[in-house]
């Protein structure tokens, strides 16, 4: 059993360094040191330098010492020192400033890292007490003016990544992390604003502070060198892709801006959150989103003693192709913001007598569909040479929930579209439709008639906005109308008629 059973990979403390070093130059790091030395079954790397410049932005950052010791059990355990700095400098945007240089301090007492694998295939787990990333220093004509604090301190840091190469310089990353929480603090003054008019004076003051719990992530993607990825159209067709999350439970904050004119206070809690984004040859995607937000604020220009805003889930999405297609790609748009509930004093301003239902309030757009694109539209070049034409085809579009809700009424509906691109004419300019979308309104007539006592409406546009639902709509119920919009035969029909 023993001579069947496959050798475990071991990994060297030199092997492990180099392929920190392969990774750093592929990423476009520049990394010199003052001595990689043995000490036992230690490789000790002092005076680490890395630097890098793109697009504008230049860095660099120093760590004093670097120590792979050989666990003896074919791992690496990588530590290094407690803290070091890293340098920023962002070229001016117009010609004739100065440039604006950032120092970040970057504090890892008892960080681990154990490296495993072979000298091909490294896998890393890490682990870290605490980890404080702090804004040590401004310089530069857009800072001159500001004196900032900031600091985020990430506590009980765990994870892990495996890089694994490919072809030539390309490698593949999968990584994860976690984190029992986050702390970020920031307190600053402009110092522009002293000894002038209180009139002319702008934000004197910021304090932020914000707690997140429970904090993961995953990023994985196939990278190339950083020359390659100069050029992100070629580089998407090159094989770059990338895909990750990042998850968040309960969160906390509160911001205080003194101006003025007083001082404005913003405090809220969420109970989760979350942020997703891909990439590559095919398709752009993100999203987001927060569940149980609270908010309230309060401000010297607000007439009442605080505005409170809440609600129990809103997300975002999209997803879209981003190169020339000859077949139809997918793609998808979503909205959702739902029971969301404002102050009874905005109510009370619109709504002083009481006639509308408070209940809160939700919005939901949820849509895909298919089209082709004509042009790369990560290709400067390409975009630039489109000119006004447009960047493609429409060629279906599925609506699968549309619901708007507030003060009692409810608009509800659903449908699916395909389009004739070759047909421009007989809807004006739009890509003929075939398909059809059913919708429902319950409520909408009560709405009507409270807004017209309340003033807010006039009656004879209410009465010219029931005729033209007549034409559309049938009466289902109380206070209740539905409509099948239809489109074919080059023809729009509601409810069976034909319009046009």
């Amino acid at each position: 059993m023993l001579f069947a059973a496959p050798a475990l990979a071991d990994v060297t403390p030199e092997q492990v360094w180099e392929n920190w070093l392969a990774l750093s130059q592929s990423s476009g790091q520049t990394v010199t040191t003052e001595s990689v030395e043995r000490d036992g079954d230690t490789l000790v790397v002092t005076g680490m330098k890395m630097e890098f410049a793109q697009e504008g932005v230049s860095g660099s950052g120093s760590i004093d010492e670097l120590r792979f010791q050989d666990a003896g059990d074919g791992t690496v355990v990588v530590t290094m020192s407690d803290s070091y700095p890293f340098d920023m400098t962002i070229d001016p945007v117009e010609e004739g400033e100065e440039p604006t240089s950032l120092r970040i301090e970057i504090n890892q007492p008892g960080m681990t890292v154990t490296a495993s694998g072979d000298e091909t295939e490294t896998s890393y787990d890490f682990t870290a007490p605490e980890i404080t990333v702090a804004l040590d220093s401004i310089e530069g004509v857009d800072a001159e003016a500001v004196n900032l604090t900031a600091e985020a301190v990430l506590a009980n840091v765990t994870g892990k990544y495996l890089v694994s190469p490919g072809e030539g310089e390309e490698s593949t990353l999968v990584s994860s992390f976690a984190a029992e929480s986050m702390t970020v603090t920031a307190e600053g003054a402009d110092l522009a604003t002293e000894g002038e008019a209180p009139e002319m004076a702008g934000p004197s003051a910021l304090k932020l502070n914000l707690t997140m719990a429970d904090l993961t992530g995953t990023t994985n993607g196939t990278f190339l060198g950083s020359a390659a990825m100069i050029d992100m159209a070629a580089a998407l067709k090159a094989g770059f892709a990338t895909d990750g999350t990042f998850n968040a439970g309960a969160t906390t904050y509160d911001m205080e801006v003194t101006e003025a004119a007083g001082v404005t206070k913003i405090t809220g809690t969420g109970e989760s959150s979350t942020l997703g984004f891909a990439m590559d040859a095919t398709q752009l995607a993100y999203s987001g989103g927060a569940t149980g937000v609270t908010m309230t604020m309060t401000a010297p220009e607000i007439p009442f003693p605080s505005l409170n805003i809440a609600y129990s889930e809103a997300s975002f999405g999209f997803r879209m192709p981003v190169s020339k297609t000859d077949e139809p790609a997918e793609f998808s748009f979503l909205t959702r913001l739902v029971d969301l509930t404002v102050s009874e004093e905005i109510w009370a301003m619109i709504d002083p007598t009481n006639q509308l239902p408070r209940d809160p309030a939700t919005l939901v757009i949820d849509t895909k569909g298919t089209g082709k694109l004509s042009y790369d539209i990560m290709d400067p070049a390409a975009m630039e040479a489109m000119g006004e034409q447009p960047p493609g085809e429409l060629n279906s579009l599925d609506i699968t929930e549309l619901r708007a809700k507030i003060a009692g009424a409810e608009l509800t509906g659903s449908g699916a579209l395909t389009f004739d691109n070759s047909d421009l004419v007989t809807f004006g300019g739009v890509p003929a439709p075939t398909g059809k979308v059913d919708l429902k309104l319950v409520g909408g007539n009560t709405l009507m008639d409270k807004l017209v006592a309340m003033g807010l409406l006039p009656e004879d546009q209410v009465m010219g906005f029931r005729m033209m639902l007549s034409m559309f709509a049938n009466a289902t119920g109380e206070d209740e109308l539905s409509s099948t919009l239809e489109f074919k035969d080059g023809g729009f029909f509601a409810n069976g008629q034909r319009l046009q």
